[in-house]
Formats: C-alpha cells, structure tokens, sequence
C-alpha cells in the first residue's frame, strides 16, 4: 500500500514535469532551431558589431587593416635594401587584395546577413515541402504534441516505471540536450558574426588566409545543421506512430540522437566547430586536469 503510494506519487511529479516541459520548454527551439535575419536585428548586437569605420569591432578591423599596409610598407622597404631575403608579393598584388580585403571586411555585416538569409530560405524550402507531401507543420512544436498524444503517456498510461515512462524519460533527456546543443549553435552564429570582419581580413595577406578558410567553413556548418535538423524532423514526421508500436518509439528514440549528432555530421562532411553539450563537457573536464 505505500509502495503504491509512492509509486504514484512519483508517477504525478514527472507528469507534472514533463507536462511543464512540453508546455514552455520545447516551443522555443523552433526559434532556437530555425533562425533567420532577426538574430542580428539587436541595437547592443549591431552597437559592439559597428554602425560604421569608426566604431566597434569594424573599427578594430579597419585599424589592423591599416596596420596590414604599414607592415607590408616596411617589409617591402627592408626587402628592397637587401635587409630581409623573404619573398614579398608585389605591390599591385597586395593592393589589389588589399583592396577586395577590406571592402569585404565593411559589407562583412552584409554578406553574414545574406547567408543567413539563404540558409533560411532554404530551409523553408524543405519544411514547405515536407508540410505539402504530409500534411503537418514541420516543427518541434507540433512533433512534440503529436508524439505525446499517440505515444507518450496517455491518460491510463502515465506510468514511470513502465517502458513508455522509462522512454519518455530518454525522450526528455534528448530533448534537452538538443535544446542546449542548439543555444551553443545560435550564440555561436552570433559570434562568428561578431569576428566576421576580422575573417574577411585575412583575405588580404598569404599568410592569415587559412583563418579565412576556417572561419567560413565553420560559419557554414553551423548554418547547415538547420537544414540537416529539417529533414530529420520530415522524417519523424512521416514514420507511422502507435501507442503499441515498440519499434516506432525506438525509431523516434534513433530520430532523436540523429538530431543531437546533426552537427557531428555536418563537421564530418565539411568541418567546423563542435556545439554538442557531452563533448564539450569532456573537453572542459579534460582542460580542467
């Protein structure tokens, strides 16, 4: 009798607590997931960005690309006296990349904003066609209510220590690591933003053109989770739910690892930073001995 007691008593707190989770928690990834222009439109974001050359970080970056020319000037003029024997490119190359470097670096708001944009569009894109072919809003909001109805603890199945409790609780916990992997990725959108004028600077000289290359591909594969995110979420959509299918709540279990490990796919197709909560724990743990 107390053992039921208890039992039930824990089966009504996590009920309330995914109850509270599905109500609050889940409908922000969809803003989390699929970002567009808006994450740049902040008064404080484009205050530190640099309305113009003479403030914020573009005007940090139009000070180093002066300091970029007077170090060429004086390489080239110890070079020509014989003083230094490396290689100097010649003065029309480095203007020349000079020139395209920091006209980049000034529209670098610009082109971030555009590749936002496209990504979004495409993005779009997909969802609209997976919303045509099924008939569903391809989002987390509605992929959560479709999956509690059907699936998760219904009104005489709201029981923890069933296999549809103990699923739900993996269903949870995956939710909420997908929730933090993705709040890295956004910050992380935004501070390669931020460093954008730097990156397009470095476009300017041989020898700082490889933190170009990496930054841009980082900035891509974050921007291309959202697109791997979305036919994921197509996919889930079109499997067949059944609150007796045991093979369906552990398909949707694998859908939801795919959604954690998106960004380890996209950095293994094209490189990249790694936003995934575990392995970044680890390398702090590993960091911290």
């Amino acid at each position: 009798m107390i053992n039921d007691s208890i039992i039930e008593t824990i089966n009504s707190l996590f009920g309330n607590l995914f109850s509270s989770i599905d109500s609050t928690i889940y409908s922000a990834l969809d803003n989390i997931t699929f970002i567009n222009t808006d994450i740049l439109n902040s008064y404080y974001f484009e205050k530190v960005f640099g309305t113009t050359t003479s403030n914020g970080f573009l005007l940090v970056a139009n000070s180093l690309l002066a300091g970029f020319v007077l170090y060429y000037g004086i390489t080239y003029l110890f070079s020509s006296l014989g003083i230094m024997q490396d290689n100097i490119q010649k003065p029309s190359q480095f203007f020349f990349k000079i020139l395209i470097g920091g006209l980049l670096m000034n529209s670098s708001f610009f082109i971030c904003e555009f590749l936002i944009d496209l990504n979004s569009l495409l993005s779009n894109t997909i969802k609209t066609i997976g919303h045509d072919l099924l008939n569903v809003n391809i989002c987390f909001s509605d992929l959560i209510n479709q999956l509690n109805a059907v699936i998760f603890f219904e009104t005489n199945s709201n029981n923890i220590f069933s296999i549809d409790g103990l699923l739900k609780i993996i269903f949870s916990f995956s939710f909420f690591n997908i929730i933090f992997s993705y709040s890295v990725r956004y910050i992380m959108i935004k501070v390669f933003v931020l460093i954008s004028p730097f990156a397009f600077l470095c476009i300017s000289t041989p020898n700082t053109s490889v933190f170009f290359k990496a930054w841009l591909k980082s900035f891509i594969a974050l921007l291309f989770v959202e697109l791997l995110a979305s036919i994921i979420l197509i996919i889930m959509f079109s499997l067949t739910y059944s609150s007796n299918d045991v093979t369906a709540k552990l398909l949707i279990i694998g859908s939801l690892f795919a959604l954690i490990k998106a960004n380890s796919y996209v950095r293994e197709f094209i490189g990249g930073i790694n936003t995934e909560i575990s392995d970044s724990m680890h390398m702090l743990r590993t960091f911290m001995r």
